[in-house]
């Protein structure tokens, strides 16, 4: 039997920030090395990885553990970043965060599994 289409997406809770540094580390390394992996390895994609961990981290600091609102923060935030020299956007990078956080917290992030 499937779902129903008019099924709300449950929301996802992070647990919450419990050692920042060790957190925005992991992220903006694993940001880059994705980002490096995806297309090519370029210079803007540690810029990329530094300014979506600053926006990420700041969430988490402010007391944000809805994945829903920090994928909207960082797509908000990283619209004033200049993806020019990139081939990414804010809403590519916010979905990459999604899903390495997801995939972080042992959630299947390949056709909508759980």
């Amino acid at each position: 039997m499937s779902e129903s289409l008019s099924e709300p997406i449950p929301s996802i809770t992070l647990p919450p920030c419990r050692n920042p540094d060790l957190e925005a580390h992991w992220l903006r390394t694993t940001l880059q090395t994705w980002l490096d992996q995806e297309f090519i390895p370029e210079t803007i994609n540690q810029e990329i990885a530094q300014r979506a961990t600053q926006v990420y981290l700041r969430q988490r600091l402010e007391g944000e553990n809805d994945l829903g609102g920090l994928v909207i923060a960082l797509v908000t935030e990283l619209e004033q970043f200049d993806f020019s020299r990139s081939f990414y956007s804010s809403f590519a990078i916010a979905n990459a965060v999604s899903d390495l956080l997801l995939q972080s917290l042992g959630i299947d992030t390949c056709c909508g599994g759980g």
